[in-house]
C-alpha cells in the first residue's frame, strides 16, 4: 500500500532515519528544527466534500480514494498532506483497464462538462496532478490498471506498454525476455512510462540509453477529438514529428494510453566508479572533457563541495571515523577541504566496461582526480533511488527539503551554479533564517549540463510558514535560472509550479503555438487545466 502522505510504500526497505551526523551538520548550518504535528488519514478523509459527479460504473466516488489522488509529491503537496489542509479534491477517480474505457470516460467528461486530470504514478513534483478549485467537477483518470507489456518485437527492439506501467514492472517484464529500457529517473519505483513521455523525463543513465524522447518510438493518445495513433517509423523527413506534440504535453491534449519504446538487450556488465577532485572547477573540466571527448560512459554526476560533504555525512551514518579516514587519505593526495566527488557509470559488454572505465580514470587522473577504491560507486548504485525518502525523516525533525533543476551551456555552468545557490541560500535572509543549498550536475551533454540544486530550511512555527518560505525560495531560484538563461526544467516538467516561467524559454509566439495545439484537441479547456501554459482559462 502506498503511503498517503509521503514517498513510497508503507513497507519499503528504503525508508530512512536521520542519522546523528546529518542532524549535527544541519544543526550547525541552519539551526535546530521544530517538529510539527501530522494530520491523520481519517481526519483528512472527513474533510472530503460530497462529490459533484453523478454515479458512473467506471468512476469511484470513495472519499479515501479521492484523498489518495488529490496531490503529487512536490514540497507544497507534502506540506498539505502533513498538515491536512489539502483544499481541493477530485470529485471522482476512474481506473480504466483499456483504451476503449478511456475513450468512454473522455466522452462522458465532454458530454457532462467535467475537467479531467491524467494520473500515472502520482510522483509529480511540480503540481501536474493537482485539481484546481473549479466550477466544473473534476475527474482524475488513473492509469494504474493499464500496466502490462502488450507487445514485444525483438527483431526491431520495440516494446509496447500500457501507459500506466511503472519502472519496476517495465524492467521485470522486459528482462524476462532479455531486454531493458534503461530509463531510471529517481522516481523509477513509482513513476510510469506514460508519465515519463508526458513530462519529458530523463533517467540517471541517459548518457548511454538516451532521454525518454530518444526512447519514445510511438503510441496512442486518447483526446476529446478522437484517438491519435503515432506509428513507429525509424526515421522520417515527412514534416514535423508528431511525437513532439505528445512529448511534454502534460495531459493538456489528451491521455496517453499506450507507449512503444526502443529497448536494448540487457547489458553484460555495469559498474559505477567514484573519483575525487581537488576543486569544483577541476571537476567541471573533467566532466566536460569526458562527454566532449565521447568517452562511452552511461552517466556522469558531479557533486560540488557542499553536496560532497553532505553526502559523505549522510552515507557514513554513525561512522564518522570512516569519513575522517577517507578525508585523511585524500589529503595525502592533495585533495582537501574543497574536494568534489564525481560518480560515473559504464554499461555494456564486459570488454567495453573495462576499456571505458580505464579511459575515464586516465582522463580524470590527468586532471588531478583520485579514483576511490573503497566501493563508493557500488554504494551509490545500491542507494540510487533513496533520496526521495529523506524528506519524511527531515520533516519529522522540522526541516523542509526541496530541489530546483535546470540545464545550461558549459560556458556559464559555474557562474550559474553560484548565482542559483546564492539566490536560494539568501532567500530567507529577511527572516534571519539560514538555508543550506548544494548542487550536482546530474546529466552532461556536449553543449552543457544540467544543474540540480537541493536546499534545506527550517519549517518555522507552522506548515503555513513553511509553505510561505518555500514560495520565496522557489521564486528566488526560478528567477535566477531565467536570468542565467537556463531552462526552467531539465527533467521535472512544467506542471503548475513552473508555467509562469515558460515564456522566457518559448517566447510569445512559441507559447501561442503550443496553446493553439491545446485548443485544437481540447477547445473547452477541460484537459488538465492550469498546467503547462501560462494561460488564463483556469
Amino acid at each position: 500500500m502506498r503511503l498517503w502522505n509521503g514517498w513510497g510504500n508503507e513497507d519499503s526497505e528504503l525508508k530512512m532515519t536521520l542519522n546523528s551526523g546529518l542532524k549535527m551538520l544541519l544543526g550547525a548550518l541552519i539551526g535546530p528544527g521544530v517538529s510539527l504535528p501530522q494530520a491523520s488519514l481519517e481526519e483528512v478523509v472527513a474533510k472530503v466534500p460530497t462529490s459533484r459527479l453523478d454515479k458512473h460504473p467506471l468512476i469511484s466516488l470513495d472519499p479515501e480514494t479521492r484523498v489518495r489522488h488529490a496531490r503529487g509529491q512536490s514540497l507544497p503537496d507534502w506540506l498539505a498532506m502533513r498538515s491536512g489542509d489539502i483544499g481541493t479534491f477530485p470529485d471522482g477517480v476512474a481506473q480504466p483497464e483499456s483504451s476503449q474505457q478511456v475513450r468512454e470516460l473522455l466522452q462522458h467528461a465532454f458530454d457532462n462538462d467535467i475537467d479531467v486530470i491524467p494520473y500515472g504514478g502520482g510522483t509529480s513534483v511540480v503540481g501536474h496532478i493537482n485539481p484546481n478549485a473549479s466550477a466544473r467537477p473534476v475527474l482524475t483518470i488513473s492509469m494504474a490498471k493499464m500496466n502490462r507489456l502488450l507487445k514485444l518485437d525483438p527483431v526491431s527492439q520495440l516494446a509496447t506498454f500500457g501507459a500506466g506501467t511503472p519502472g519496476p514492472e517495465i524492467e521485470a517484464q522486459l528482462q524476462a525476455e532479455g531486454f531493458t529500457l534503461g530509463h531510471f529517473p529517481q522516481s523509477w519505483e513509482l513513476s510510469t512510462v506514460g508519465g515519463w513521455v508526458a513530462s519529458r523525463s530523463s533517467g540517471q543513465q541517459s548518457l548511454h540509453y538516451g532521454r525518454i524522447e530518444a526512447m519514445f518510438a510511438g503510441g496512442s493518445i486518447e483526446t476529446l477529438k478522437g484517438t491519435m495513433d503515432i506509428p513507429t517509423i525509424p526515421a522520417s523527413s515527412a514534416g514535423p514529428d508528431i511525437r513532439e506534440i505528445v512529448l511534454g504535453s502534460e495531459g493538456r491534449m489528451g491521455i496517453i494510453t499506450q507507449v512503444t519504446v526502443r529497448v536494448t538487450p540487457v547489458p553484460e556488465a555495469e559498474q559505477f566508479q567514484v573519483v575525487f577532485f581537488p576543486s569544483w572547477e577541476v571537476g567541471l573540466t573533467a566532466a566536460r572533457l569526458l562527454v566532449q571527448q565521447r568517452v562511452a560512459l552511461s552517466m556522469v554526476r558531479l557533486s560540488n563541495p557542499l553536496e560532497t560533504t553532505s553526502l559523505l555525512h549522510m552515507g557514513a551514518g554513525e561512522d564518522t571515523a570512516g569519513v575522517a579516514s577517507l578525508e585523511a587519505a585524500l589529503a595525502e593526495k592533495g585533495i582537501g577541504s574543497g574536494k568534489v566527488m564525481m560518480t560515473f557509470g559504464v554499461t555494456g559488454s564486459a570488454k567495453h566496461c573495462v576499456h571505458a572505465r580505464e579511459t575515464a580514470i586516465e582522463l580524470c587522473s590527468a586532471q588531478g582526480g583520485a579514483a576511490d577504491q573503497s566501493g563508493l560507486g557500488d554504494n551509490w548504485a545500491h542507494g540510487r533511488f533513496r533520496a526521495p525518502y529523506v524528506r519524511d525523516p527531515l520533516g519529522t525533525a522540522g526541516y523542509a527539503v526541496d530541489t530546483m533543476e535546470t540545464a545550461i551551456d558549459w560556458s556559464t555552468v559555474s557562474e550559474s551554479v553560484d548565482k542559483i545557490e546564492n539566490a536560494i541560500r539568501t532567500g530567507l535572509a529577511d527572516e534571519g533564517e539560514q538555508v543550506h543549498a548544494y548542487t550536482h550536475l546530474s546529466h552532461v551533454y556536449g553543449q552543457g549540463s544540467s544543474i540540480y540544486t537541493t536546499y534545506v530550511y527550517r519549517f518555522g512555527d507552522s506548515y503555513k510558514q513553511a509553505l510561505q518560505r518555500w514560495h520565496k525560495l522557489k521564486a528566488a531560484g526560478a528567477e535566477q535560472i531565467i536570468a542565467c538563461g537556463g531552462t526552467i526544467s531539465h527533467q521535472h516538467g512544467v506542471g503548475a509550479d513552473h508555467r509562469n516561467y515558460l515564456q522566457a524559454e518559448k517566447g510569445e509566439l512559441g507559447i501561442a503555438a503550443i496553446n493553439s495545439l491545446c485548443e485544437l484537441f481540447d477547445p473547452r479547456g477541460q484537459m488538465n487545466p492550469g498546467k503547462l501554459l501560462p494561460d488564463t482559462k483556469s
